[in-house]
Formats: structure tokens, sequence, C-alpha cells
């Protein structure tokens, strides 16, 4: 039995280089628009290369979150920064890699084996990840609550 879930983006030019995204399943829309490291690109404003990273990193967290709680880990914080590549391949401008560094904090070494089997699991299971043809670069931290307020 196959599961499918659809999701629906609009976009809508607006001016210059710039258009503005929806969907129906937010209230919130997104400006986006051609960076500024292109012609008549725009400072200040989301671009697609954005929001290709911005994809891969949030759903390495809700993948994350999700095993976490299926694993009944104990977490203090979780966040994560991410770093797209964009180059010229063959012509053509890519993606071609993605650069993914999350940190857990714990509260206690105990935890340690646990989180970084809930990372690796979340990195192996991001949809995103698994959907797109880019190189993804996994760099996770663990730390421990004591040892970062000390």
């Amino acid at each position: 039995m196959s599961v499918t879930h659809d999701y629906n983006v609009s976009v809508k030019w607006q001016k210059d280089r710039m258009g503005l995204m929806a969907t129906p399943d937010a209230t919130q829309t997104i400006e986006v628009a051609t960076p500024p490291q292109f012609p008549n690109g725009m400072e200040g404003i989301w671009s697609p290369e954005h929001l290709f990273t911005a994809a891969v990193n949030s759903c390495l967290m809700t993948t994350f979150l999700s095993i976490a709680e299926n694993s009944r880990l104990q977490y203090a914080e979780f966040s994560s920064s991410a770093a797209g590549k964009l180059e010229m391949v063959d012509g053509k401008y890519v993606m071609s890699e993605v650069t993914l560094r999350p940190v857990v904090m714990i509260n206690n070494e105990e935890d340690r084996a646990k989180a970084d089997r809930v990372l690796q699991k979340a990195e192996q299971n991001c949809l995103i990840s698994n959907s797109v043809k880019s190189r993804i670069i996994f760099e996770p931290t663990v730390t421990i609550l004591s040892t970062v307020e000390a």
C-alpha cells in the first residue's frame, strides 16, 4: 500500500527579480528573489538556494525530533546550521553539496551513545536529503549541558 502526500506551493512575481511564495497550508508567505551573486539579484531576501539548503536542514531537525521522541532520548537542546554549495558542473549550476552541522545538547554522559544513534538515524531517514542528488556532508556534535555551562 503506497502512502502519498501532496504539497502545493505557488509563486507570483512582484517586482524586479522578486516574487511572493505561498501555500494553502500556511498563513505566512515568503519573499523569494534571485540571490545577489547573480545579475540583478537582491540583498536581504530568501533565494531558491537558501530555501533548498533550509529544506535539507529543517528536514533533518524534524526527523531528529520524531526519532528522538520515539527513542525517548532526553535532550536539552537541538540546533543545526547548514551550508549549501552552488557550483557550475558540466555547464550548469547545481547545488552540489549541503553540509549539515547539528548540535544536540544532552543532560548527562549516559545519553551520548543514544544521542549519536538518533542523529545518525535522522541523517539516514531525512526524506529531503534522500530526495536530492546533492552530496550531504554530516558533521554532528553532541555536547553535555554541564560541560557547556562550566
